[in-house]
């Protein structure tokens, strides 16, 4: 067998990105429609979405243990293995008509199938990329990495409405878990770990103490990415009780419960949105010279718009504004990821993305439940309202991570120019 390049890296990492996010997707367009049929009040299917982030909150750190000392190939196989057992379980229930402890149990453990994914997968990438020569822009591949993404969501959200439109709300994830099998094999065949050699011998619970240790050094430790860790509560947070309350929504304004290839719908535009937002991410970041100009830009619309949300009587203006909201959201997402990238260290790089998942995560516990408690007193759009509040907070810390000025700002590709001088005048510019 050939030595890998770093082109065949990146053929994986799209490969396992499109089939990860096709088999997620099915469900994204009628999830919340799927609590609600299950007989769960808007209150109970937000908080079995919060027992979901709380299971990332519980896990995240365990798994950044497995994919630093087993490996991040292990760590996404055992992933992929825990969300086809625990979507099969969600169809189970549904079918069951189960109580919602149960729903809150499983809940949790299909968070846990997803910490194994968060942080691992990227600095497999990463390291892999490093490993095999690669000189481009981490930007180029995490920007095509969200088109691969968004067509995948689009294809799958639509699929999984018109599924569910056709049979019922149940089909969706038994194809779900199918996906996921398949994506088990695939990932065997594919993925090695390269660049990075795991950390054995220690004891779990020693390594879970690295761990801790590693991510406050060089997470919380380091100013640029703890003001970055700290925001990520507040949009994270609100970004999944929004994605999952605009289904229900579109559907109220359009006046039919029943149209569930209008929330499959809701889901493709998103989609499209991330498809868009990818395409244009590398194109914008050459505009602007630092990369939390992008970041406090997309923060600052995808606030806006959401409050802009809670104003809406018509379908058609709901619907545009969704996709507002995809793009914004979406924009700045490489740039992120690229910014934090750039400023850990190899050896750490799974652990800090694991505990910046898990901030995140700790986000969507607080905040789903009370923002479906708003939506089942005031409607979706006085809950639309307080998200978008509640995500503007994040600015003030976004701000923080720019005033460090921290190289990881400004870093370009080899052979590729900045986007203007390192100066004031071009700071001025970009507020």
């Amino acid at each position: 067998m050939s030595a890998p390049t770093s082109r065949r890296v990146e053929g994986t990492y799209y490969a396992l990105t499109l089939g990860s996010t096709l088999a997620a997707s099915f469900i994204w367009g009628i999830n919340t429609l799927f609590l609600l049929d299950a007989g769960l009040t808007n209150l109970e299917a937000f908080a079995a979405n919060a027992f979901f982030t709380a299971g990332m909150v519980l896990f995240e750190i365990p798994t950044g243990v497995v994919a630093d000392t087993w490996g991040r190939r292990a760590s996404y196989l055992l992933g992929t293995l825990t969300l086809a057992v625990t979507t099969a379980l969600y169809w189970l229930m549904w079918v069951w008509q189960a109580p919602f402890w149960a729903w809150a149990l499983v809940s949790v453990l299909l968070g846990l199938g997803f910490t194994f994914f968060s942080g691992a997968v990227d600095a497999w990438l990463v390291d892999a990329l490093r490993a095999t020569g690669h000189r481009g822009a981490l930007e180029g591949v995490f920007g095509r990495a969200q088109v691969v993404s968004g067509v995948a969501m689009l294809t799958g959200s639509v699929a999984g409405g018109v599924i569910a439109q056709a049979t019922n709300l149940g089909v969706p994830f038994l194809v779900r878990a199918g996906v996921l099998v398949a994506m088990l094999v695939i990932a065997a065949v594919l993925m090695r770990d390269l660049g990075f050699t795991p950390v054995r011998g220690a004891t779990p619970g020693a390594a879970v103490r690295e761990v801790m240790h590693a991510s406050v050094r060089h997470g919380l430790g380091r100013p640029p990415i703890r003001w970055v860790m700290i925001a990520t509560p507040f949009t994270a947070g609100v970004g999944i009780y929004a994605f999952y309350a605009l289904q229900p929504y579109l559907l109220e304004l359009g006046g039919d419960d029943g149209a569930y290839a209008l929330a499959g719908l809701a889901a493709a535009i998103i989609s499209g949105a991330s498809i868009a937002g990818g395409a244009l991410a590398p194109l914008v970041r050459r505009l602007v010279r630092r990369r939390t100009t992008l970041l406090l830009a997309s923060a600052a619309t995808s606030a806006a718009v959401l409050v802009a949300f809670s104003f809406v009587q018509q379908l058609w203006v709901a619907i545009a504004l969704l996709a507002a909201w995809g793009i914004a959201s979406s924009i700045g997402q490489p740039a992120q990821r690229a910014y934090l990238n750039d400023m850990i260290p190899s050896q750490q790089r799974a652990t800090v993305l694991s505990f910046y998942s898990l901030l995140g995560s700790a986000g969507g516990v607080v905040i789903q439940p009370a923002l479906g408690r708003a939506a089942d007193v005031g409607g979706y759009g006085l809950s639309l309202l307080w998200g978008g509040a509640i995500s503007a907070l994040a600015l003030p810390f976004l701000a923080l991570s720019r005033a460090q000025h921290d190289p990881a700002d400004t870093a370009v590709a080899p052979g590729e120019a900045a986007a203007g001088p390192d100066d004031d005048a071009s700071d001025a510019r970009e507020r």
